[in-house]
């Protein structure tokens, strides 16, 4: 039965016993990257030490069980995302490259003046794929913006919808403002209005996983290295009818069904987007993330994570002249805000002196930047691993700040 005893998982992460500077790591950088499990650091060592050969190719002992890990690991993720059929769960490097890889196969099937709906709060990785496919299709692009206090304008976005609408592209939580969006909903909608959906759950799943059957997207997309699994690993969860009408994102060795010199034809999903050989020992750190992730009583840990950003939030609002982002109650654990006596590269290098670990600038979000009026922000996010002698030692630095700046 899933637990959570926050002081027993944080002792399963090894770097998190670091010391930066002579003080204590109090990492809050978990948006940008999350870090990893002793059992997930082992699961690749193990690979490389004792099972390292290529899949889906040799008849030896090591080929064979190394394809087999790789599949089981495949279906290990299906089961935890509650995906529909492990077929159409592809292994790509990250979302980022699962976005490219649906917009590059939907090229095909879209006409000039088709369109697209995209909001103002997407990572450029839900964001530049778009805009260069809707540069070379001659699509029109439509920005749906927010409410003051981060969440999307949810009347504004249905009511972009019409018979040319063909894609909502949207990210289930908000990178930025941790702004939790009603992606099943959002699914029903777009889908009773004729269009396709993608979702970018990169910044949703490391705070438990989703259930993509509910969810019903046509593609759902998130990076391994956000959920404590190895970085150069992410899943594109998609329908196997569309992604067996996609023409293949990349080409090479292990997604051929017949090369001959009068011309080549394609497996079907998953291994037809899955050219040469794939990162083995990535997929493998991945299913494992996903088996420790499942001893994990995610409601309890939502519960811990907002209590630390509350925490964190009360300490910078005790500063005054402080702006925060995203102050939707339903959200995740993510404190974006400016403190107006200093720019946020300056707060983030002296929160470094203090051992404190934050993000600073704009974030992959150039568009909402640009949207709030704002250049940078200074974001702090947090895991189930983090504690309150992170948030102390947070408030430390930031009443340094004060002292340098005010």
């Amino acid at each position: 039965m899933p637990i959570f005893d926050a002081e027993k998982l944080r002792a399963d992460f090894p770097i998190l016993s670091k010391e930066v500077g002579g003080k204590p790591l109090a990492y809050l950088d978990n948006g940008a990257t999350s870090q990893k499990p002793q059992c997930v650091i082992d699961s690749t060592n193990q690979f490389y030490g004792c099972g390292n050969a290529n899949i889906h190719r040799g008849v030896h002992y090591l080929s064979r069980t190394a394809t087999e890990a790789y599949e089981a690991a495949r279906s290990t993720i299906k089961a935890a995302l509650n995906a529909p059929d492990s077929q159409e769960l592809i292994f790509v490097r990250g979302a980022t490259e699962a976005i490219n890889l649906v917009t590059n196969g939907l090229e095909e099937q879209l006409s000039e003046g088709d369109e697209i709906i995209l909001t103002m709060m997407e990572h450029h990785a839900n964001f530049v794929p778009w805009q260069i496919l809707a540069e070379r299709r001659g699509l029109k692009l439509h920005f749906i913006g927010l409410h003051e206090n981060g969440s999307l304008d949810l009347e504004a976005w249905k009511a972009a919808f019409n018979n040319r609408t063909k894609v909502a592209a949207f990210t289930h939580v908000s990178n930025v403002l941790g702004t939790i969006n009603p992606v099943a909903e959002m699914t029903d909608f777009a889908h009773e209005q004729g269009a396709l959906v993608l979702v970018d759950g990169a910044q949703a799943i490391p705070h438990g996983p989703a259930d993509l059957t509910g969810i019903g997207a046509d593609f759902y997309v998130f990076s391994g290295h956000k959920v404590f699994a190895p970085d150069g690993i992410g899943v594109l969860v998609g329908s196997c009818d569309l992604l067996n009408s996609f023409r293949p994102y990349q080409s090479g060795g292990d997604m051929i069904d017949r090369v001959s010199i009068s011309g080549t034809t394609y497996r079907e999903a998953p291994e037809r987007f899955e050219a040469g050989t794939p990162n083995i020992s990535g997929a493998l750190g991945l299913a494992e993330a996903f088996r420790y992730m499942g001893e994990i009583d995610w409601v309890a840990a939502a519960k811990h994570e907002n209590n630390l950003a509350n925490l964190a939030a009360t300490e910078l609002e005790s500063l005054g002249d402080v702006r925060f982002f995203g102050t939707t109650e339903d959200k995740t654990a993510i404190v974006s805000f400016l403190y107006d006596i200093a720019h946020p590269h300056d707060i983030a290098t002296i929160l470094d002196t203090e051992g404190v670990a934050v993000r600073d600038g704009h974030h992959c979000a150039q568009p909402l930047m640009d949207y709030l009026e704002v250049t940078a922000t200074v974001r702090a996010s947090f895991a189930f691993y983090n504690n309150e002698s992170d948030v102390e030692a947070f408030a430390r630095g930031m009443n340094k700040v004060k002292r340098f700046f005010g």
